[in-house]
């Protein structure tokens, strides 16, 4: 299948409760939710934590087109549900989903439309489901089922988590993904499955929400840690591990920290953000990291020339002093090229009052693209400290 891709796009990559904390914006703060554009063309969406509600207003924005997708939810855990009630498409008639997840002991027979049904039950929310006028199609399954979706065959395997969840192995013409968030290593046969479903993956994204020592005073959690992560990639002869689930307590910083930690031991580690995109080629996978959000103030003393014109319509020009400078992030060129989410530290003359000061700056590399000399490249970076 020459020229054909699979595009894995990231809504949602926060772990428990989402955040709207200033210091998780650049890896983002909504629950869990993926979506996978496979070389078919078909639309498969992994789980439905409120990523789900970005992604739904992207596609109601495409106007009369028809929205068919299949829904893998790993387990019924508010922070991987929590956005269906906020999923546009679910409210327009010409739209068709199929929903895929084990039948819970606690439920019974088709245990996530129960679901659906009680999270918009009075007094829960303001309509119930019959507000709800696409077509929707439950399917229970368990781990070790097998099902094709078009050219893409999905294994599904228990993990390790209190209540059950699911991974994901999705094979597909150009490469394999395997999702595997929520599971808790410790647990030899639970381990084994995690061990077999990552198996030669081209992406392997994996529960991350603890430190190691974090992990140790959180047993019985269900959650796991970068090392082990790592660990997994290492055995199992993965190509890309993605860092997953973020603990909703993990600052941006901490999160940078922990991918230098991982990245020591494993290269091709990423954190997942939002807006991150993972294209699978038949021979490679690109990776686009979206630019932050926020900008860095500092101060600073640049002389500069203002040109303008004032509330009554006369042009000036006059010359300035900038005090106060607000970063937010920078295009430079360079004869290397640094990895995607690296750091680079970058230190800037600042000239003021005839002396030479140097503002000193961390980046985070967002963007690669080619420079405009041979053997140059031009490095996106969105300024951090």
């Amino acid at each position: 299948m020459p020229g054909k891709v699979a595009k894995l796009s990231f809504w949602g990559v926060r772990g428990s409760t989402p955040t709207v904390d200033r210091a998780t914006w650049r890896y983002g703060g909504n629950t869990p939710c993926l979506e996978l554009i496979t070389p078919d063309g078909g639309r498969l969406i992994l789980d439905c934590g409120t990523g789900v509600r970005i992604l739904g207003n992207r596609l109601a924005a495409a106007g009369d087109k028809i929205v068919d997708a299949q829904i893998l939810v790993t387990h019924y855990h508010w922070d991987h549900i929590q956005g269906i009630p906020f999923f546009a498409p679910l409210y327009s008639p010409q739209n068709k989903f199929h929903f895929y997840s084990f039948r819970s002991e606690f439920l019974g027979r088709e245990s996530l439309k129960r679901v659906f049904e009680a999270q918009m039950a009075h007094p829960y929310f303001p309509v119930d489901l019959s507000a709800m006028s696409a077509t929707r199609d439950f399917t229970d399954i368990a781990g070790g089922d097998c099902f094709s979706i078009g050219d893409t065959r999905v294994t599904a395997c228990w993990l390790n988590h209190p209540q059950g969840c699911l991974g994901f192995r999705i094979e597909t013409p150009v490469g394999t993904i395997v999702y595997a968030t929520d599971n808790e290593p410790g647990n030899l046969e639970y381990d084994r499955n995690l061990r077999r479903l990552a198996e030669g993956a081209d992406v392997f994204v994996n529960d991350a929400q603890y430190t190691p020592e974090q992990l140790e005073t959180h047993r019985g959690w269900g959650h796991s840690s970068w090392r082990e992560g790592v660990r997994i990639a290492e055995s199992a002869g993965v190509r890309n591990l993605v860092l997953f689930h973020h603990d909703p307590d993990s600052s941006d910083k901490t999160v940078d920290g922990v991918l230098r930690d991982a990245r020591g031991k494993f290269e091709n580690t990423w954190a997942a953000a939002e807006g991150m995109v993972m294209t699978l080629g038949e021979e490679h996978t690109d990776v686009v990291i979206p630019a932050g959000r926020d900008g860095l103030r500092r101060e600073a003393h640049f002389r500069a020339r203002v040109t303008g014109f004032t509330q009554e319509g006369k042009a000036f020009e006059e010359e300035t002093v900038i005090r106060d400078l607000s970063l937010h992030g920078a295009l430079i060129y360079l004869d290397h090229s640094p990895k995607l989410q690296s750091e680079l530290q970058v230190m800037m003359e600042n000239p003021g009052n005839g002396d030479s000061q140097r503002l000193a700056l961390r980046g985070y590399v967002v963007r690669i693209e080619p420079g405009p000399e041979k053997d140059q490249v031009g490095v996106g970076i969105v300024f951090t400290e």
